[in-house]
């Protein structure tokens, strides 16, 4: 049997002391990984360097927000101070960030969110994540549970240290008596908000039904967010369609092939769904971002819609792509007067329209009934076209 040996302690210590030198050493000599070394960096450098490549046009209104956004990102992504006593600090306060369409928010929001590293964060459409949090209370209620909210967001808060929301808006009654104690739970959790919307927070559920139950809400905004406005005097998304035209014929791949490229060029490819009540009902759009939606002709005119659904799309779509517009006549007159209808709202709310179609506008409805009174909504269809409309 092999008698072990006695340990020196001084060479022990010695061979430690080496060991952890070296490994210092290879750690400060060794360049961090090129997506690290991007976190590190501040989101105005950012922002700089991507403007220097030609990737976006320096605005003065949009660097004055990068400040409250590298605040927040660099508050969550800074390494924790270690101590067995030693409490987390305090989260930082989130951002309410509203200015006019077009303005460039959601690109900001892009900025923060893609540098955030491996903090846990969720970007989601306000009308989506609302619709989530109603699916939700119904599940808990249905399962007998007194209180069907707080589980509900003590989920969300458990899953989430950012919650990044594109167009807050709140315009039913459903949404307006829960978010305030949804968000209440939300923040007390520690959870972080940083919203986009169009906008200010005194004009969130303007005029809605027992608005006065939500005006609580809006202090809560006031006193745990920053509230920043982006008064640029720009309309970035007004000025990529200009020299594009939005109208295209006939139908086929060429056609299909043009709206796939608008509809990258305005929303950068992200999509999700957008859901509206409207009287009770649920109209549901499943290509929606940024204020950009795209839907099929059948899915807006082929089903049982009115003016109130066509206006509650106008309300959060600022340009509408639809897609497959057939020859209209006798045989589906009913599909033509819901498009008469749906252009008619779309005009009046100036929403930029994107169409590919059988035939030019003046070509659509030639003959039978209705064809005459048609004739309007083709010259709507033409002026629509121009550069400038809308503006």
């Amino acid at each position: 049997m092999e008698i072990p040996q006695p340990v020196n302690s001084e060479v022990l210590a010695h061979q430690i002391s080496a060991a952890y030198a070296s490994g210092f050493r290879r750690f400060f000599s060794t360049r961090p990984p090129r997506d690290m070394q991007r976190r590190m960096t501040d989101l105005p450098t950012i922002y700089a360097e991507k403007a220097a490549r030609g990737e976006l046009r320096a605005d003065p209104a949009q660097q004055a927000v990068l400040p409250e956004l590298e605040r927040i990102r660099a508050a969550l992504t800074r390494p924790a101070k270690r101590g067995l006593f030693r409490k987390p600090p305090p989260p930082p306060k989130g951002l309410y960030l509203w200015g006019g369409v077009g303005r460039g928010k959601s690109m900001l929001m892009d900025l923060f969110v893609d540098n955030l590293g491996d903090v846990p964060c969720r970007r989601v459409h306000f009308h989506a994540f609302m619709q989530e949090m109603h699916e939700g209370i119904h599940a808990q209620r249905s399962r007998g549970a007194r209180d069907a909210l707080a589980p509900v967001a003590q989920q969300v808060a458990r899953q989430v240290r950012v919650l990044a929301f594109d167009e807050m808006q709140i315009t039913d009654i459903t949404d307006a008596m829960i978010v305030g104690r949804l968000f209440q739970i939300l923040l007390d959790a520690g959870v972080v908000v940083v919203t986009t919307s169009n906008r200010s927070p005194d004009d969130l559920y303007k005029d809605g039904l027992n608005r006065q139950l939500f005006l609580p809400f809006i202090q809560l905004i006031k006193d745990r967010m920053v509230v920043h406005e982006l008064a640029s005097p720009t309309d970035y998304r007004q000025n990529r369609l200009p020299d594009s035209p939005v109208w295209f014929t006939p139908l086929g791949a060429q056609a299909r092939a043009a709206i796939d490229a608008l509809w990258h060029d305005l929303t950068g490819g992200h999509s999700e769904p957008l859901v509206l009540r409207v009287k009770g009902r649920e109209l549901r759009i499943d290509r929606f971002h940024n204020g950009v939606a795209r839907v099929n002709f059948y899915d807006l005119c082929g089903r049982y819609l009115g003016p109130a659904d066509y206006l509650a799309l106008a309300e959060e779509a600022k340009v509408l792509i639809l897609e497959d517009i057939p020859r209209l006549s006798r045989s589906n007159f009913n599909e033509a007067k819901r498009f008469v209808t749906l252009i008619d709202t779309l005009y009046e709310a100036k929403v930029r329209l994107i169409c590919s179609a059988a035939a030019e506008p003046e070509m659509l409805y030639v003959e039978g009934d209705g064809a005459f009174e048609f004739e309007r909504t083709a010259s709507r269809l033409r002026e629509m076209q121009d550069a400038n409309w809308g503006r």
